[in-house]
């Protein structure tokens, strides 16, 4: 929808154009930075508050990429920038929950200063009730523009500035791949590579398909290329990110798969590949086998399963059953017989018995997984879910999620105790927040270490430390002798 206001072109979210998948070729668009928006931002300020999912920590860095390509420097001060984005996240409730918070507190801020330029950005302002209450309740905010439109935002910011208006725009279409865009990277050993961008599964409880667009796959030569790039620079450690990776390729129609990409990407050069999410469905033997074949890929699965229950996995669309989930399990732990496998479950699904949720907790159990995110459902609107009539009570769904996390973290701890006296390779990120004169850093199976030292030299390398504690959260170790 798009409607006039203050002479300004306002375009706004619509859950009915976001529902569209048209079978019509992605669009790759290049970034280039227009003249006249060179130096919008020379003297001036900007702070991202960055929301949610690894996808949105990537867009951030872009974000900052683009906003220092036009002269801005980065604060440590959000209230006293002059430019302030906030990159939310509509997964859950409670994500949006802290945006209000912070607009809270913004909103003196922009009094003192008018000229304070703040954004709304990312998967919020894709809902039409979230944008529509921005609206409607936060005049002061300037510019709210979406996920598909993240190139146009030295334009915008151009707008609201020489105008004084509100600016939004956001696109409901099925997205772009938009390619060659500056970054600011947050790590210069550790780095986000996105290689495909969407998601066509449609699971009844999420609004991802809707504020993200297609699934639409990058070209392999352009994440080789930017792979080998970082390889280059030094880094050590790459995440491959998409919605489902495990889907890589099924837009390009040519019969080249994630796992091909794996082992491309392992011919680079690259110390460490991580990848994040895989929708079990999708996980495939090729891939299982590139974690077995190719050294550089990491010893660690998150493989979000979400209900153990048959019947709540077909009414939340999950296209798998308890027994497909397992059987994959099964398969990968022959292939690689020391993976650690994480996971995402949602308890309280609308009607969900104590029976069902027995059936989850039997799944936990005989996954022997080694970590989980848990939630209580949270409803979206626009979603099938949010219409389905809920006879669970509060109180029962955080019983549950208490039980769960119990059992859930009984998997934590074993997953450290044996590595209790071994000793582990450390990638290590910097000062830990455990103790003074202590470092930490992750091991292949993405086990949080730290250990005496204070060597900032270490940063970025890979250690040998001996594991002589397991906690339930972390492992604590001995440095050995490098």
């Amino acid at each position: 929808m798009v409607i006039k206001m203050k002479n300004i072109k306002i375009a706004l979210p619509s859950l009915r154009d976001a529902k569209l998948r048209r079978n019509l070729s992605v669009e790759t668009i290049r970034y280039r930075l227009d003249e006249k928006y060179k130096n919008i931002g020379k003297g001036k300020t900007y702070y991202i508050f960055t929301y949610g999912c690894q996808g949105n920590e990537a867009d951030s860095e872009v974000m900052s990429g683009i906003l220092e390509g036009v002269g801005y420097t980065l604060s440590d001060d959000p209230m006293n920038s002059d430019v302030v984005l906030l990159n939310t996240c509509a997964i859950r409730e409670n994500a949006e929950q802290r945006i209000w918070g912070v607009l809270g507190q913004l909103k003196g801020k922009k009094r003192e200063n008018p000229d304070m330029i703040i954004g709304i950005c990312g998967c919020m302002p894709q809902e039409e009730n979230a944008t529509n209450k921005i609206l409607q309740s936060y005049d002061f905010i300037d510019l709210v523009f979406g996920t598909h439109n993240r190139d146009h935002l030295p334009k915008l910011i151009y707008e609201a500035y020489l105008t004084k208006s509100k600016v939004v725009e956001v696109l409901s279409n099925e997205g772009t791949i938009l390619e060659d865009a500056p970054k600011v990277r947050a790590s210069k050993h550790k780095a986000w590579v996105n290689i495909m961008f969407g998601c066509d599964e449609f699971c009844t409880y999420c609004i991802v398909p809707y504020t993200r667009g297609r699934e639409r796959s990058r070209s392999k030569e352009d994440i080789i290329n930017e792979v080998k790039e970082l390889v280059s620079l030094g880094y050590k450690e790459i995440t491959l990110l998409g919605q489902n990776v495990n889907a890589y390729g099924k837009d390009l129609n040519a019969d080249y798969t994630f796992g091909d990409l794996l082992y491309d990407l392992d011919k680079t050069g690259i110390e460490r590949i991580r990848y994040t999410t895989s929708h079990p469905r999708d996980l495939d033997e090729k891939t299982m086998h590139a974690m077995k074949d190719c050294k550089s890929v990491m010893p660690h699965l998150h493989l979000p399963v979400q209900s153990g229950d048959n019947s709540i996995l077909k009414i939340m669309n999950r296209k798998y059953t308890y027994e497909d989930y397992m059987a994959k399990i099964t398969r990968l732990r022959e292939l690689v017989p020391d993976i650690a496998i994480t996971t995402d479950i949602i308890v309280g699904f609308p009607n969900e018995t104590e029976e069902q949720f027995q059936n989850t907790m039997k799944l936990v159990r005989n996954a022997k997984f080694e970590g989980a995110y848990t939630f209580i459902y949270s409803p979206r609107e626009g979603t099938p879910a949010a219409k389905m009539i809920d006879n669970v009570s509060m109180e029962e769904k955080k019983d549950r999620l208490y039980r769960l996390n119990e059992l859930v973290n009984e998997g934590y701890k074993k997953g450290h105790e044996r590595f209790l006296n071994q000793i582990v390779d450390v990638l290590v990120d910097g000062k830990s927040k455990n103790g003074e004169q202590m470092m930490c850093g992750y091991t292949p199976h993405l086990k949080l270490v730290h250990f005496k030292s204070n060597d900032l030299s270490l940063v970025g390398k890979t250690v040998k430390v001996k594991v002589t504690e397991a906690k339930t959260w972390f492992m604590i170790g001995e440095l050995c002798e490098q």
